[in-house]
């Protein structure tokens, strides 16, 4: 990391970096021993892995990576799956639910697997997500939490959360209602007997050799260790508990858990751990305004976002504005593929410190990859929506009217974002087109645009042809007047020739689409009753 860069860094008023100086000021001195600064991040696999799961771990990695570029100590970003937790709903997005609520209250790894494919409905869950996670290239390392509460990786800590449980009751109580308190406990015994979960109070009986006792649901009093995977903590308790164990310095979470985030917190301290560093950020809205869910299905899943965009503009979705709540649903694709490109043109003019404050560099560390979109995904959706049935083929060869050298070996990641258009504009735009017929204004304004468009030659250059548009949209026509103002014209070649109120720039899209083709569109338009 280059001097310059650093101190840039150090002054950066770009939120990953904020973060990352919390992290300086927690070690000014490094971590003991040159221990590893531990990241974390946590699931839980009762649901499908959706955006907001990923979201996270981009996050932090961004955090990270800010991180890096302050100190040279070392990291470690661990992805933390809840999979003991009791399944406590079916969720309504997956196969065989009568299936499920047969094992409702087990832990996640113990349930079978509904979609058929691994061993437990968590094993899917969290292979779903490591597979993306893998894909994008995160560097992290996987814990289960099953794995660490059976070989032994939580003992310690098990036995330190029984040693000060009566602490642990003095944190929690209080901010439970009366019924609530009468039967909670902070460790979850799971039945020998159902496998469940149980939230039933237990006793401690030997604290330094992991005993309790409790009563089964069958009212047999039980006395049973809570080592090896025999139970597992209230998961603000397990939360804080992890904290301790794995010695996390920093890890985020949703605005939703800021009471969570304090009570956890304490109980950190009570177990004598440090809580980590980290910030809330808001939530992902679906389209009705309302919190995503695993369980709901109500948000968009990583698979559907990368069917009709890129990995790099759901990236860049992510990192804008963390602390502000954002409508997630398929209409914002488009708009974050092409701001996405945007920045990435502005970069190699930029500054060392505008570069530190621009959203790619955070998304590719700094090393962004080469290459450049010729023509917009906006300006491609329109292409393809007006095509109908297109393949990359024929869009390559609309692409050679406007584009020098117009192929996928010249512009690999053009030939990339067609994909994503034709997806999109089949399954999303083509569908909603309806294209009116003209009043006499917009009658008389497109005679007058085809008669001009016929005089140019057929590769007529894009700024000529907007000037046209302009100027045609200016225009009083004899008998029939003009437009009150340009935005009328321009919302009427998009209503007439394309069938949306929405569109690109005229000049630019005649010219990708040819001007015999829109020529075409506007004898159609002219025909229409």
């Amino acid at each position: 990391m280059t001097d310059d860069i650093r101190a840039a860094a150090l002054e950066s008023k770009a939120w990953p970096y904020e973060e990352a100086r919390k992290l300086l000021k927690r070690y000014p001195n490094g971590k003991p021993d040159g221990a590893a600064i531990i990241f974390e991040t946590g699931y839980g696999p009762s649901g499908l892995p959706h955006i907001g799961t990923f979201n996270e771990v981009l996050r932090t990695t961004m955090v990270r990576n800010a991180f890096h570029a302050l100190s040279d100590q070392p990291t470690r970003l661990i992805a933390f799956s809840d999979d003991m937790d009791g399944l406590r709903k079916v969720p309504d997005n997956v196969p065989n639910k009568a299936m499920l609520a047969e094992h409702l209250g087990k832990p996640l790894s113990r349930i079978p697997d509904p979609f058929g494919t691994h061993d437990s409905f968590a094993a899917h869950n969290n292979a779903r997500l490591r597979a993306f996670l893998d894909d994008y290239g995160f560097q992290y390392e996987f814990a289960s939490s099953t794995d660490y509460y059976a070989d032994g990786r939580f003992d310690d800590a098990l036995k330190g959360a029984l040693r000060h449980y009566q602490a642990i009751l003095d944190v929690m109580l209080p901010t439970l209602g009366a019924d609530r308190r009468a039967t909670y406990s902070p460790v979850l015994p799971v039945s020998p007997k159902s496998g469940i979960v149980l939230q039933v109070p237990v006793e401690v009986i030997d604290a330094d050799g992991g005993l309790i006792a409790f009563t089964d649901a069958d009212g047999e009093r039980i006395t049973q260790t809570v080592l090896g995977g025999h139970a597992k903590l209230q998961w603000k308790v397990d939360w804080a508990m992890r904290w301790v164990a794995l010695g996390v310095d920093y890890e985020m979470a949703g605005k939703d858990l800021i009471d969570s985030v304090t009570q956890s917190s304490k109980i950190c301290r009570v177990l004598g751990g440090r809580p980590p560093e980290g910030f809330n950020y808001e939530m992902f809205l679906d389209e009705k305004g309302e919190k995503i869910s695993k369980s709901k299905g109500n948000g968009l899943s990583i698979e559907q976002w990368l069917t009709y965009g890129s990995p790099e503009s759901l990236a860049f979705f992510a990192y804008r504005e963390p602390k502000k709540a954002k409508s997630l649903h398929m209409g914002v694709i488009p708009r974050a593929v092409d701001e996405y490109w945007q920045f990435c043109g502005n970069y190699a003019g930029q500054t060392v410190k505008e570069r530190l404050g621009n959203p790619v560099h955070h998304i590719h560390d700094g090393k962004l990859p080469e290459g450049a979109l010729p023509v917009t995904f906006g300006l491609l959706l329109n292409l393809v929506s007006v095509m109908g049935e297109a393949t990359s083929e024929q869009v390559w060869g609309y692409l050679a009217n406007y584009v020098p050298d117009a192929t996928p070996e010249v512009y690999p990641e053009l030939d990339r974002m067609i994909g994503y258009a034709i997806a999109y504009g089949r399954d999303f735009v083509a569908p909603t087109l309806v294209k009116r017929a003209p009043d006499a204004v917009e009658r008389a304004a497109l005679e007058r645009l085809d008669h001009e468009l016929a005089a140019l030659p057929a590769d007529g250059d894009a700024e000529a042809i907007q000037n046209i548009v302009y100027e045609i949209g200016k225009t009083q026509f004899a008998g029939v007047g003009g437009f009150a103002t340009l935005r009328d014209w321009f919302k009427a070649l998009y209503e007439t020739l394309l069938g949306s109120s929405q569109g690109p720039r005229m000049g630019s899209f005649i010219a990708l689409y040819g001007i015999a083709n829109s020529r075409r569109l506007i004898a159609e338009a002219l025909a229409r009753d």
